[in-house]
């Protein structure tokens, strides 16, 4: 029997090693891949993940079935990809909430590090301060004021607890001083019901949603959280201009895979992503939610990932902001 000396045995296994994520990506995709969406059907996220599996689908010559699994901000869609086999045949479309939750729940069924693999953050896109059209307020600086005025008598909606929106506004209270009392919704749709007829004041809204409504003369924006105005919406001011220097909240679409998934086969998932978003029906539908497509690598989806878990902790660390 031949014995290799210790390091030639390091080097043949990780030769076999590549070999085999090598013939393994060359062989993926050879069945249908399952995009796992972490909200319901019908919503803003779900429209982009089924646009961006279509393109995918040509791209791969391979199906790729869009599979909703709502539920709990996000958590319960996460976790069946955490605990799904490593083979790049089931992937997680999500958004920020996947970045704030380690923050915020005292316990996750997965660990946010170490399960995943982030493989291409697709799109960025801005928020819309918006106030019902009886508040008699027509810029940030007048609601601020409003709000300073009337403490604690005015409410903000969100989503739900734990959402972009939540912690957005949260950050914007803190920044600009002020007291409001968050009010969750199971959704945007009945938080926007409220919120036209009054009984709430504010709501972070995106883009889609809340241009409909503004052109509808249901709502009335005040600024857009982008660090630059927005081009679907160049006319309305950024939270910036209204004299929050750096202030910036803003959502986004990414992509994982379970951890371990070899990684030839998250490198052609992430090109597959890049080239996808050349497709001008797609990049018409992000440009709907005032999204900027991005494309990124792996590498680049991973640095991104981490310093926005990082800027979430911090707020909700300073603002004692938990869930069970």
């Amino acid at each position: 029997m031949i014995s290799y000396p210790k390091t030639l045995r390091g080097g043949l296994f990780a030769l076999m090693c590549f070999l085999h994520g090598l013939v393994f990506a060359q062989a993926w995709p050879n069945k249908p891949i399952k995009w796992v969406v972490p909200f319901p059907a019908a919503g803003g996220t779900d429209a982009v993940a089924r646009a961006l599996a279509s393109q995918l689908g040509q791209i791969l010559k391979q199906t790729v079935v869009v599979d909703n699994r709502a539920g709990a901000n996000g958590l319960i869609g996460a976790q069946y990809v955490a605990t799904a086999p490593a083979d790049g045949y089931t992937v997680l479309m999500t958004i920020a909430s996947h970045a704030i939750a380690p923050s915020i729940y005292k316990q996750l069924p997965y660990d946010t590090d170490k399960d995943f693999m982030a493989v291409s953050l697709v799109a960025k896109y801005p928020y819309l301060i918006t106030v019902p059209m009886s508040l008699p307020v027509n810029t940030l600086k007048e609601f601020i004021d409003y709000a300073k005025h009337h403490p604690g008598a005015v409410s903000f909606a969100s989503s739900g607890t734990g959402s972009g929106p939540h912690l957005g506004m949260e950050l914007l209270a803190d920044a600009a001083g002020i007291i409001m009392v968050h009010i969750p919704y199971k959704g945007a749709a009945p938080a926007n019901n409220d919120l036209i007829g009054g009984q709430v004041q504010a709501m972070l809204n995106n883009l889609m949603a809340g241009s409909a409504l503004i052109k509808g003369n249901k709502l009335k924006v005040l600024a857009v959280t982008s660090l630059t105005r927005s081009a679907a919406l160049p006319n309305v001011a950024t939270v910036v201009e209204s004299g929050f220097p750096n202030f910036e909240v803003v959502s986004w679409y990414g992509v994982f895979l379970p951890a371990k998934t070899p990684e030839a086969v998250v490198n052609q998932l992430s090109r597959a992503i890049h080239v996808s978003l050349s497709d001008k029906e797609l990049l018409q539908r992000l440009s709907k939610d005032g999204a900027t497509a991005i494309g990124s690598t792996p590498q680049e989806f991973a640095e991104f990932f981490s310093a926005d878990k990082a800027k979430w902790q911090k707020v909700a660390s300073k603002l004692n902001i938990t869930l069970d």
